[in-house]
């Protein structure tokens, strides 16, 4: 009768079970020897039936003992048949696969041992149960016995060997997605052991890791998180191979997957995470230079935040930001691929990233987003046209940033917005968009007071040298003239207008026009202007006297009766005095000795700041234009004045109606003051 575990003897399959190690030993070295015997005499049959034994009857079996005795007996087979086990592979490793995860800690050891004997013989014929491998050798390296972690990582180094010498027939997509998975398992364990398969693959010449970058570049990022610094070494690494890789040859990327990944973890809270995935766009932009135009949204979101830093810890950071910055703002202008460009980009969602960013709090991030808008404007001014009024009241707001340089940048895009939209010829004034954003400007400065005083006098000089000065000032004063029906605010306005006016160099030109009324078109202007002066009696004096217009000067200062003499008056006349002691009005003052025009304008002038003294109290400003006026010599009164000789009479300006229009709206003011006194007085009911 034959034994019951045959073709095992008695003795040996009782010893195979001892809990003794040497027994068991000696019961794998008689194992050995037979499957050597049967296998030199091609005896398929008495090896499978032994092997199945050991499957069934002992590493299935309650008793630990057992199961490390079939261990040890199945790693005897694979020996004994040597390089004939790939004809056993199946039946030697499915047994032994299942003890990797025993609960007993010796028989998971003893069954990394098994396993590596097995494998060791058979060398690429455990190609095909790669991925069961794997993915037990992946839960042993966490295990929390030492002995069997040695052993798992002895069978790994194997492993790894093996499938770098058989990379022909190993199956790179179904082990792909094997790694992926365990890349997110957060055990530091299981993370190293993950990124030293990807180093070794990526080491093999002839497996072209790249093609898979986008299935696994996105865990290497998150294993960088990873407090350990052994692993943030072996991620940047490995990361830092990758981009060498693509760098030499960048066909096998797939760009587009790729690029979102490294948006994504480009705006990571962790700065190494972030560093080396801006580095990465940065090194993208310059390898596939127009295709990423496609992308820009996802950029500017991951850069733009970044302008910011001042820290020296992230000061790479930033200057990584700002040279992509500089490379795509380069891409977008090249003249050579406009057209193309055109087409991949996606202006309405640029916008809208560059529009959040608008009201970001750093200074450096908005001047950037100001100078993309201003780009863009510049080069796309067609498609660029249907996101200008969204844009124009961000625009304004950033008006009352705090840093200049954020307003003069705003102030840029603006008047490229406004020259982008209005291709008409100056000359016809047909300005819509000049009076339409100058209206929303003198709105802003309605509701913000803290910007009319400090920012309104550099937001309209600036406008001045970006746009045309003079459809600036007469914009504004069509507007003031026919739609403010606050007075106050107007005389305010009127008032900032003028002192830019008389002081400011950007304006040269304007004033140089204004005192040459005899022209048609600077008598226009000058008409233009006065209509929304008059809310301001002494800036009205200035626009006459900076015209020329002495007579009428004269003529208003005897109107000044009727005109409430206040402390605010009072300070404007005081710097009045000092504008006409000023360079800009040194031809006035030399109009004083001149015997120009039969000394007409000389007389007329000479009343008018005569008319002035009698306004100012005994101040310091009173000595000074006494002082002047008692240097004017007395020849020219000798004769009487002939109005025709003056430069006012031969302007052709009806300043009659000048004259009635500055009483009507000097009237309202009155009445206006009058109505409010009376409602400051009232008191309201008690409940």
């Amino acid at each position: 009768m034959e034994p019951p575990y045959a073709p095992l003897s008695e003795s040996c399959a009782k010893a195979l079970g001892d809990k003794v190690y040497e027994k068991r030993k000696v019961a794998s070295q008689e194992i050995e020897k037979m499957v050597i015997e049967f296998n030199n005499k091609n005896n398929a049959g008495q090896i499978r039936k032994l092997i199945e034994v050991l499957s069934n009857d002992y590493a299935t079996s309650r008793d630990a003992n057992r199961r490390k005795g079939a261990l040890i007996g199945l790693a005897a087979t694979g020996l004994g048949l040597g390089k004939d086990s790939d004809k056993y592979v199946n039946e030697l490793v499915t047994p032994i696969m299942n003890c990797l995860s025993d609960p007993d800690l010796r028989v998971r050891y003893f069954a990394c041992e098994s396993l590596y004997n097995v494998v060791k013989v058979a060398r690429s014929a455990i190609i095909p149960f790669f991925p069961e491998m794997f993915a037990a050798l992946s839960r042993l390296v966490t295990d929390s016995d030492q002995m069997v972690k040695d052993g798992s990582e002895l069978l790994d180094r194997l492993l790894k060997d093996i499938v770098t010498e058989s990379y022909e027939t190993f199956n790179m997509e179904a082990f792909i997605p094997l790694l992926r998975e365990r890349m997110y398992v957060k055990n530091a364990f299981t993370r190293q052991y993950v990124i030293s398969w990807i180093s070794i693959l990526n080491a093999v010449p002839d497996i072209n890791m790249v093609n898979y970058l986008t299935e696994i570049l996105d865990g290497l990022f998150v294993m960088l998180e990873d407090n350990t610094p052994e692993i943030q070494r072996m991620c940047e690494n490995t990361i830092s191979q990758f981009l060498k890789s693509i760098r030499n040859d960048s066909s096998s990327v797939r760009m587009e997957d790729t690029i979102n990944t490294l948006i994504t973890h480009a705006q990571s809270l962790n700065e190494l995470i972030k560093s080396i995935a801006i580095s990465w766009i940065r090194e993208f932009v310059q390898i596939f230079g127009p295709n990423v135009l496609p992308y820009a949204s996802g950029i500017f979101t991951a850069i733009l935040p970044c302008l910011e830093y001042n820290v020296e810890s992230k000061r790479s950071i930033k200057e990584c930001a700002v040279s992509v910055n500089n490379s795509m703002m380069q891409l977008v202008s090249s003249k050579e691929l406009k057209s193309q460009n055109v087409a991949k980009i996606d202006l309405r969602s640029i916008m809208e990233v560059l529009s959040q960013y608008l009201t970001h709090n750093s200074m450096h991030t908005k001047i950037a987003v100001l100078k993309w808008i201003h780009h863009l404007f510049t080069n796309f001014p067609n498609e660029m046209s249907a996101h200008a009024s969204n844009l124009n009241n961000n625009l304004l707001l950033t008006l009352a940033d705090n840093s200049d340089e954020v307003v003069l940048q705003s102030l840029c895009v603006l008047a490229e917005i406004i020259n982008s939209q209005d291709t008409k010829d100056l000359d016809d004034f047909n300005k819509t968009h000049y009076r339409k954003f100058l209206l929303s400007l003198l709105n802003l400065f309605s509701e913000e007071k803290l910007i009319l005083e400090n920012r309104a006098s550099l937001i309209i000089r600036q406008l001045c040298v970006l746009l045309n000065a003079e459809y600036i000032y007469r914009t504004f004063a069509e507007i003031i003239a026919e739609e403010i029906l606050n007075l106050k605010f107007a005389s305010t306005v009127v008032r900032l207008l003028n002192m830019i006016l008389l002081t400011s160099t950007e304006l040269f030109e304007l004033r140089t026009s204004l005192r040459d009324i005899s022209n048609e078109k600077s008598a226009d202007l000058f008409k233009c202007l006065y209509k929304s002066w008059v809310h301001c009696p002494v800036s009205t004096l200035s626009l006459c006297l900076l015209a020329q217009c002495y007579q009428h000067v004269s003529e208003l200062v005897i109107l000044f009766a009727d005109v409430e003499i206040t402390l605010e008056l009072l300070g404007e006349l005081d710097k009045l005095v000092q504008l006409i002691e000023s360079p800009i009005f040194a031809a006035l003052r030399l109009t004083l000795v001149s015997k120009s025009n039969n000394c007409a304008d000389a007389q007329y002038l000479a009343h008018a700041l005569f008319g002035i003294l009698m306004l100012l109290p005994q101040t310091t400003a009173f000595d000074t234009l006494r002082n002047r006026l008692q240097c004017v010599p007395n020849y020219w009164g000798q004769q009487p004045i002939d109005e025709r000789n003056s430069l006012e009479y031969k302007s052709g300006i009806d300043f009659a109606a000048l004259r009635t229009h500055f009483i009507q709206r000097q009237k309202a003011h009155r009445d206006q003051r009058i109505i409010l006194r009376k409602r400051s007085v009232i008191v309201p009911e008690s409940n």
